[in-house]
């Protein structure tokens, strides 16, 4: 009986330190954000070339530049937010001519809490402007409303797993941390830009992870006591500067607002506007993220009412550390009373190698559907589209 006694108590505390080890590691989710800031910028083209068995040589280059800039504190968050797209393409047929065409669309929102660190109800503020070839005026709007709601930026704790995961694997670490060491590396990891402007760029990445291995020592975690080893400095080195992490985000907010559309692309100027958005972001598990964000903005312009809708629904999951899968549906619709309806709905399923932590190689095949009410225009059968290409990231 007294073995037993002491098997069933050997067996009790093994499942036990299973589920504990099981649960050391957190969910990106359960990072709190402190005042914080991230960027991300990127570059990507794709280039087709046909020839033989048609009139002439024909190419098709796509180019596509995304930007999205985000300052965060307890009491406001600031965003800005920048994406352009051109292309240049010539035909197969006898008499095709060049074709190029560019659009490009920024804005700056910023949001006020009433209640500082709060998820609850917010003031914003929004300016934007937009080009378009063959428009006679560029697009320029403002707006002021009200919002509830708050979308966090979790990307510091994805890395600071990612980090404590490879320690892990390499043995320079003896036991797993706790969730609040978790949370003061990722802390350290987002304060990066604070370090590069403290230490300058070439001595920056020395004392950003110099001040996480404190982290790991002062939680008693490191195998060799308070240092982690050649190895250990250079795989954290690796994960936070090579390895391709994409932005992580968690929450919800919704908002409405009043404004002007100052200037339009058919030079009417000082229409009203009525603005209406929404965003979702839920990270499913480490690895994968969905995002959902939509905006509707109506104007009133004597006899020509009309509402503009637009929603871009992401899911993106980590397969390796190298390897991306992004999933997109983009849905525009159009309304006004002086013209036809234009329902245009993009999907897209992309794998991205990531070469280095600045550059991707992309497989992407992408479905579009216009619907216009217009026949022989072009547009009138589902296209269908196999693009490789270079994504290169500038932040």
């Amino acid at each position: 009986m007294y073995k037993q006694n002491i098997l069933s108590g050997s067996i009790a505390l093994a499942l036990v330190g299973a589920v504990t080890t099981a649960q050391a590691e957190p969910l990106i989710t359960d990072y709190k954000e402190a005042t914080s800031a991230y960027e991300d910028a990127y570059l990507s083209g794709s280039f087709n070339l046909n020839s033989g068995n048609q009139d002439q040589t024909s190419y098709n280059l796509d180019l596509q530049t995304d930007y999205e800039k985000v300052f965060s504190s307890p009491d406001r968050n600031t965003k800005i937010d920048f994406l352009g797209t051109g292309s240049i393409r010539k035909g197969g047929n006898s008499g095709d001519e060049k074709e190029d065409t560019y659009q490009a669309l920024g804005s700056v929102t910023s949001d006020k809490y009433f209640h500082s660190g709060s998820k609850g109800a917010f003031w914003y503020g929004k300016g934007a402007i937009g080009l378009k070839k063959g428009q006679e005026d560029p697009f320029t709007k403002v707006t002021a409303g009200l919002g509830y709601g708050r979308v966090v930026n979790v990307t510091p704790m994805a890395k600071a797993i990612r980090v404590v995961q490879e320690l892990r694997e390499k043995g320079s670490l003896k036991s797993d941390p706790s969730n609040a060491t978790y949370q003061t590396i990722a802390e350290i990891i987002s304060k990066e830009n604070e370090y590069r402007a403290k230490y300058g760029f070439e001595d920056y990445e020395q004392n950003w992870i110099g001040d996480i291995e404190s982290a790991l020592a002062a939680s008693g975690t490191i195998t060799a006591g308070d240092k982690l080893s050649a190895k250990g400095i250079l795989k954290s080195y690796d994960v936070l500067t090579n390895e391709r992490i994409s932005t992580r985000k968690a929450g919800w907010l919704v908002r409405a607002g009043v404004g002007a559309v100052i200037t339009d692309y058919d030079g009417e100027k000082g229409k009203p506007a009525v603005e209406v958005g929404a965003e979702y972001h839920h990270p499913i598990s480490n690895q994968t993220q969905f995002s959902n964000e939509a905006i509707a903005t109506a104007t009133l312009d004597d006899d020509n009412d009309g509402y503009v809708f637009n929603n871009a629904m992401s899911l993106t999951h980590e397969l390796t550390d190298r390897v991306d899968w992004e999933n997109k549906w983009l849905l525009n619709h159009s309304s006004f009373d002086e013209s036809n309806d234009i329902t245009k709905n993009t999907v897209s399923s992309t794998f991205l190698y990531s070469i280095s932590n600045q550059l991707d190689f992309s497989v992407e095949a992408k479905l579009t559907d216009t619907e216009d009410d217009i026949d022989n225009n072009g547009n009138d059968d589902l296209d269908k589209s196999l693009n490789m290409g270079i994504k290169y990231r500038l932040k």
